[in-house]
């Protein structure tokens, strides 16, 4: 039943008192747009090798003249604090969360490796992973609705 003031009155089970309901209103026709964000890939291996530096030439450069440089900007793109690196051991936890983050097969010993072994190498194959893992893909879709 509707009342005066816009709301819809039901009786009580008991009938002593009425309770008032608050209006629903559904969403009129028109034309909707909603936004769909991708979610992040995940699983697998790296998606570049070691070795692999010409994919990035930017990054390639700063690994071989400036790797510290670059392994502030990866911390910076990781997610942490730009002085984290600065920390013993850091590029290494790094390296171990972003492959466990990304679910990307491998192990710690492999990691650790890569890490003390091929610093450069393994701070540029780090970035590109983040560039490609990271890059969102926006789609937008419109629906119609119609009354029959």
């Amino acid at each position: 039943m509707d009342s005066p003031g816009g709301k819809d009155v039901e009786a009580n089970p008991t009938g002593s008192a009425t309770m008032e309901l608050p209006v629903l209103t559904q969403p009129g026709l028109g034309e909707t747009t909603t936004t769909v964000t991708t979610i992040t890939q995940t699983g697998g291996g790296w998606s570049s090798g070691l070795l692999d530096v010409c994919g990035d030439t930017s990054s390639c450069l700063m690994g071989a003249f400036v790797p510290c440089c670059l392994d502030l900007s990866l911390a910076h793109q990781y997610g942490e604090c730009v002085c984290l690196p600065l920390l013993p051991g850091s590029t290494f936890a790094m390296r171990v969360g972003i492959r466990e983050r990304f679910k990307i097969r491998g192990s710690v010993c492999e990691d650790w490796t890569t890490v003390y072994c091929c610093y450069p190498l393994a701070l540029c194959q780090m970035i590109r992973e983040m560039k490609k893992r990271l890059k969102t893909q926006i789609y937008t879709v419109s629906t119609m609705l119609e009354s029959s």
